[in-house]
């Protein structure tokens, strides 16, 4: 899995990776079938994308960017993986205008809602376009990383200022419109019809360990990646983790 699995990338990746391919191979093995449907909202270049078409699935991308679906383009071909990945121009407000409702055995909603007018509302499009008993994916930024991110690095107003705004923001130069607490996120996705299944924080502590020491001390990537993994099941580092991860199922009747 060389996309999301790059030195220092799969810090970001790997947890979201594992737990998504895991889930993947049991809607296999429940449909029967051997290539899946899925659609990667806002999936831009398509790290996501990439790796999921190797598996042998069928992956629809929508991305507002003309920019980011041309480098999809030109990385689907590279890869090998061309004939297998859909890139179209839109977004999660606008999902059905561009893709088909209920027609796909997984969806991707990988730094979506946090950047969407009506987060609820993107959810439910998501979730739409799933067949009954399909995967969810979400990732979306979490409150409490940013919070923690700030006083370690001595903004204290802007740490404080992010736990009592409304939207999670540290201040006017935060380039990151709205995060979320762990409630926040199952609230939107048990209300829109899905089942969570798994709760998971992503870069709990990446984003704390400078850089030099993974890059350079031996062994420091390998190790890190195993803590990020170990912790991102336990609930009490979901607080403090840069992005949380929703995995979840459509209530419904398998297909076969």
């Amino acid at each position: 899995m060389s996309d999301p699995m790059r030195p220092r990338a799969s810090l970001r990746t790997a947890v979201v990776w594992d737990v998504l391919k895991d889930a993947l191979d049991r809607r296999v093995k429940t449909t029967g079938r051997d290539a899946l449907d899925v659609l990667d909202t806002g999936g831009g270049s398509g790290n996501f994308a990439v790796p999921v078409a190797r598996l042998g699935h069928r992956v629809t991308v929508v991305d507002p960017s003309p920019n980011a679906l041309f480098a999809l383009e030109r990385r689907t071909a590279e890869a090998g993986v061309a004939d297998r990945v859909t890139g179209v121009q839109g977004d999660a407000l606008g999902l059905f205008d561009v893709v088909e409702r209920g027609g796909y055995d997984a969806v991707l909603c990988h730094g979506v809602l946090e950047y969407v007018d009506d987060p609820a509302e993107g959810i439910r499009n998501a979730i739409g376009a799933l067949r009954p008993s399909g995967v969810l994916s979400l990732l979306a930024a979490g409150l409490g990383g940013a919070v923690l991110a700030r006083a370690i690095a001595g903004h204290f107003t802007e740490a404080r200022h992010a736990l009592t705004d409304p939207d999670g923001r540290w201040g006017e130069g935060d380039p990151v419109p709205r995060r979320f607490t762990t409630e926040q996120l199952t609230g939107l996705v048990e209300a829109a019809g899905v089942r969570v299944d798994a709760v998971h924080g992503v870069r709990v502590f990446a984003d704390l360990v400078p850089g030099v020491l993974v890059d350079t001390e031996p062994g420091a990537l390998e190790a890190l990646l195993k803590l990020e993994a170990a912790a991102a099941e336990q609930p009490a580092f979901h607080s403090v983790a840069t992005q949380l991860h929703v995995l979840g199922e459509k209530r419904g009747t398998a297909e076969a």
